[in-house]
């Protein structure tokens, strides 16, 4: 049977009460600890993958953009070439015909 005859006896009990609680304690905290440390491990994981994409859809939309501009200075010169065209054979048609017209009126 246990006795308890001395003072010391008790507070030696007391004491390995308090360290079994003070150890539950710091296991439950550092469970805890670790868990917080594991989600802040994953969110910053997730917004690292999320600025990795925008980031390449950005580098995308800047080839793209610098491709269409070379091409587009093409299509513009390509584009004024024509209207002179245009303009140049609606000045004949408009010039041939007053040319006609006056050739009637001498006839």
């Amino acid at each position: 049977m246990f006795l308890l005859t001395y003072s010391q006896d008790i507070l030696y009990l007391v004491l390995a009460f308090c360290v079994l609680w003070l150890t539950v304690f710091l296991v439950w905290f550092v469970y805890y600890l670790i868990a917080s440390i594991r989600q802040f491990y994953l969110v910053t994981k997730a917004v690292k993958k999320k600025v990795d994409e925008v980031d390449e859809i950005m580098q995308m939309l800047k080839n793209r953009i610098e491709r269409s501009s070379s091409y587009l200075s093409i299509i513009v010169d390509g584009v004024k070439k024509m209207v002179d065209i245009f303009k140049d054979s609606d000045l004949a048609k408009t010039t041939k015909k007053k040319v006609v017209k006056a050739v009637k009126k001498f006839e």
